[in-house]
């Protein structure tokens, strides 16, 4: 099972992928993790790609697309893989297309005015990626899952978020009429909803798409 997660930044994807990577048993591909994880490194994509994104724009396609296929290459990824931040532009779907088939494209669809506030009040756990909101944690500074530390991401402040908000409506929204014609998107309705209930609608899907 190839599968792609599409949605704005803070729609929940990395909350969805830590779920469905559990209950399906396919690797979880972040992207952004790959660059984050190369950028405390300090390696040379990681020194690139920090100049990007410190200013919320793009990596360059070239870069993100080697890193991609390097990924899914490895022999975890033979019996199917999910990729979150990955394509992020039409560019980059086109490129995937040459590289292998997906069996469907998730895209969590969240009203914009929602993603601001829920961006800026974001903390992650360091150890397993679940996701939280300050409204929501009640001071609380560990993982209730695992009991990691939870930290805010340094790019989710107010002027990088809306920045990144205005790059994906320019460059990355045009994937979801990419994928439509297709005929491999499937759309879930996010919004206020309970990450569980988003999910629920995403594992039927994919039951569905094992039968």
């Amino acid at each position: 099972m190839k599968l792609i997660l599409l949605g704005a930044p803070g729609a929940g994807k990395g909350t969805q992928a830590v779920r469905i990577a559990e209950k399906y048993n396919v690797p979880h591909i972040s992207t952004g993790d790959i660059f984050r994880k190369n950028i405390k490194e300090q390696t040379p994509i990681g020194v690139v790609a920090k100049s990007y994104i410190d200013k919320g724009q793009l990596v360059p396609d070239e870069v993100t697309c080697k890193i991609v296929e390097d990924r899914i290459s490895r022999a975890d990824c033979q019996n199917g893989y999910m990729l979150d931040g990955f394509p992020r532009t039409i560019a980059q779907a086109e490129a995937l297309d040459k590289i292998t088939n997906v069996d469907l494209v998730i895209n969590i669809d969240v009203d914009f005015s929602l993603l601001l506030d829920r961006i800026c009040g974001r903390r992650v756990c360091k150890d397993c990626g679940e996701t939280y909101h300050l409204k929501r944690l009640n001071g609380e500074t560990k993982c209730a899952r695992c009991g990691g530390d939870l930290y805010q991401r340094k790019d989710d402040n107010p002027e990088t978020v809306q920045s990144r908000l205005d790059v994906y409506n320019a460059q990355t929204a045009p994937l979801i009429a990419y994928y439509t014609e297709k005929g491999l998107i499937f759309n879930v309705h996010s919004d206020e909803r309970p990450p569980e209930v988003t999910f629920e609608k995403i594992a039927q899907k994919l039951d569905t798409l094992l039968k």
